[in-house]
């Protein structure tokens, strides 16, 4: 990921993975690796959430409140799916980054 100063940080999970749709794609995720912070934690065992599927437990939909869908929990440590026209929109954020106030600019994988 990298913040709109430019600097990287690196979030690597050696187990990633995303169930079927039965499960509502119910993700698994672990073995944390980088420095950028876990910022999936909250994400591990969740289902995804989209605007018309609330799989979240925060009592209101995350994926309303934040712009799109993800795994949430209780609209998340990590949000980082949300494009539009090849921007992100609706909050852009790993709130486990050393400085997480400043807006993350870009993400790949």
């Amino acid at each position: 990921m990298q913040l709109s100063n430019g600097t990287w940080f690196r979030a690597e999970y050696s187990t990633f993975i995303v169930d079927s749709e039965a499960t509502k794609y119910q993700l698994t995720v672990g073995g944390y690796s980088g420095d950028a912070g876990h910022g999936m934690s909250t994400a591990n065992g969740m289902m995804f959430t989209t605007f018309d599927s609330d799989n979240d437990v925060s009592g209101n939909n995350c994926a309303a409140r934040r712009g799109g869908g993800f795994w949430w929990k209780k609209c998340g440590k990590a949000h980082i799916t949300t494009y539009e026209n090849g921007d992100p929109i609706g909050g852009y954020f790993w709130k486990t980054l050393p400085d997480n106030d400043i807006e993350l600019k870009t993400s790949r994988s």
